[in-house]
């Protein structure tokens, strides 16, 4: 059975709306039944890169492109800078933007799109966030993707926070279209934006990252900008600070925290906290295994991407991946305290960069701090820290750094403490 099909049986019944978009409150009906884009062009098997963002015109597009067994490749303007690597890694043939479809002319095939083609199956691609090196192409068998909708869960009205080109977007939407929820689509990703949306339409479930509730955080729109509907605040795609978090469950006392914990290599993978002010947690679902190889999580999945489009495969023999996150382990629950990369080694001394950043989010003032490693010639690296003050906030640097050496072992106090912007790319997350 077609995806348009099946989700207009699951919602022929249901008579309030599926989607809140720029205050229109419209039906799964209303969408599945308007005027959308010209497909024509479109053939079974086509790599087609989508670019917008989650709009009726956009999900029915995305829709109808699933059940023309095509390989999906979701975009924003965000990212239109890197658009054309993306094309070029990706293998598209259609273009989809502001419903104008063009063709594009190459030569190039891969084997993991040829297997699709063979099944009839479609395909989703997704890219890294690039940190390390170019972004990575993520292919996955779209098809059974969506097999793991197929048990009914309990669903929240919902505000779309993670982009369209995020997993978590994703399965945000289709989590909400195949359990009979509500999503309301983000009018701006800013936090005043966002709190008054949550606000206007009784928004339940917040999906956020780090970085922006710490934005929230320091905006001082915490609690009184927080409306009293907001159940449950889940936050992932990077690393917690343990100080924020504190912050926030003291601050909101009603609202449950939830970490997220995924990759898109390896699809959705089950999460339960420890609790909601802790930042352990259990990894594991329906086909997923973990284990902790030299402190660092390894995780075997089933529904794991086919592979890279533009890379070597990250799976050893036996399927593990290496997810790069050093981890505390406590009675079967994992704390992720950063990343192989954020390692520092000073004179042989090995430390995380989390630790500096931990203390220094503690110093009156400061919204964002960034620890990073630096060559010396002496000690083999030294530390240089980021920070950004709070807006109309003050850091000084030389009481910060007097601060620091009262907390920190000498070799992790930073030789260099920078004022500016930590960068922060579209889907808030630190790069």
């Amino acid at each position: 059975m077609k995806i348009i099909e099946q989700l207009s049986l699951i919602w022929g019944s249901v008579d309030y709306p599926f989607l809140i978009h720029g205050g229109n409150k419209l039906k799964f009906s209303q969408i599945a039944s308007q005027n959308s884009v010209d497909l024509s062009q479109v053939k079974q098997g086509d790599v087609v890169a989508i670019i917008g963002d989650f709009n009726p015109s956009t999900i029915l597009t995305l829709l109808r492109l699933i059940d023309l067994d095509v390989v999906v490749v979701p975009l924003t303007i965000d990212t239109a800078h890197e658009h054309d690597y993306f094309f070029e890694s990706a293998f598209v043939d259609v273009v989809i933007q502001n419903s104008i479809v063009k063709r594009r002319t190459h030569n190039h095939r891969h084997e993991f799109i040829e297997s699709l083609r063979i099944k009839h199956h479609a395909g989703l691609v997704l890219f890294s966030t690039g940190t390390t090196g170019r972004p990575k192409a993520i292919l996955h068998d779209l098809t059974l993707f969506l097999k793991r909708f197929e048990t009914s869960r309990p669903t929240l009205r919902t505000i779309n926070f993670l982009l369209f080109d995020h997993i978590g977007g994703i399965n945000t939407l289709l989590h909400t279209l195949f359990n009979k929820g509500v999503v309301v689509a983000a009018e701006a990703r800013t936090v005043e934006s966002v709190l008054e949306t949550c606000r206007k339409f009784d928004v339940e479930a917040l999906p956020t990252t780090p970085t922006f509730l710490r934005l929230m955080l320091m905006s001082g729109a915490v609690p009184e900008k927080v409306p009293s509907c907001l159940k449950v605040i889940t936050y992932g795609t990077e690393r917690m600070d343990q100080p924020t978090l504190d912050e926030l469950c003291k601050l909101l006392p009603t609202v449950d925290f939830r970490q997220t914990f995924g990759m898109s290599e390896l699809g959705i993978v089950r999460v339960k906290s420890e609790a909601r002010d802790s930042l352990y947690m259990k990894v594991g679902g329906e086909g997923v295994e973990t284990r902790v190889i030299n402190n660092v999580l390894q995780i075997r999945s089933e529904s794991r991407m086919l592979g890279y489009l533009n890379s070597p495969s990250p799976f050893d023999a036996e399927g593990w991946y290496d997810t790069k996150d050093v981890v505390q382990v406590k009675e079967g629950f994992y704390k992720v305290i950063g990343r192989i990369s954020d390692v520092i080694n000073v004179g042989g001394l090995k430390f995380m960069a989390s630790e500096v950043e931990r203390v220094a989010l503690i110093y009156p003032n400061v919204s964002l701090v960034q620890a990073v490693p630096k060559l010396n010639p002496i000690t083999g690296q030294h530390v240089e820290l980021l920070v950004q003050p709070t807006s109309g906030g003050c850091v000084n640097k030389d009481l910060l750094m007097a601060f620091l050496k009262e907390r920190l072992q000498p070799h992790m106090v930073p030789k260099r403490i920078r004022i500016e912007n930590v960068n922060v790319g579209h889907r808030f997350k630190k790069i």
